[in-house]
């Protein structure tokens, strides 16, 4: 997966409030806060997507919650004005890599311990694909899809050899 990063860039300059306010808005209905009903599946969350959550919580200063209903708790909107505070510290190839990992992952949090190495791309794609991938296990394989994630881990990859350039 290419990326113009020099372009990306420009437009983070250019529209950095505005897509700051965008990501943290988007944080509220983060993948990693609405866990399945599955038992099994709600374990693997656990699991996998827990320690991602306490280091953002520690880390950002936030207290984010999970559900496995449909309503945002009320917390997470306090847990996302401090998300927007640690996010504007950002330099500009940060927020880049942040805003295309984030966008492609659907988590804001994936994409902040991807971009502060709390994680690397393998692990930020198996968890932004842990539902999908518990399914194709438990129901077996689609071409489409594995070609989707197989174009989304490459673009993971891309964002983290861009950060470490």
């Amino acid at each position: 997966m290419n990326y113009e990063w020099t372009k990306i860039e420009e437009d983070i300059r250019q529209h950095r409030e505005e897509l700051i306010e965008r990501l943290v808005k988007f944080s509220l209905n983060d993948v990693l806060l609405f866990w399945s009903s599955d038992e099994d599946l709600r374990h693997e969350q656990e699991k996998k997507w827990m320690p991602v959550i306490h280091w953002v919580d520690e880390n950002v200063n936030a207290r984010f919650k999970t559900t496995s209903g449909i309503d945002t708790p009320a917390i997470n909107a306090e847990s996302a004005l401090e998300l927007s505070k640690y996010i504007h510290q950002f330099s500009d190839k940060e927020l880049a890599a942040f805003y295309i990992a984030a966008l492609n992952m659907r988590s804001v949090l994936l994409a902040l311990a991807l971009v502060k190495g709390f994680i690397n791309a393998e692990q930020a794609f198996e968890m932004s694909e842990l539902e999908e991938l518990y399914q194709a296990q438990k129901w077996g394989k689609v071409p489409e899809a594995e070609k989707r994630r197989d174009n989304l881990k490459k673009s993971i990859v891309a964002v983290e050899k861009y950060l470490r350039q």
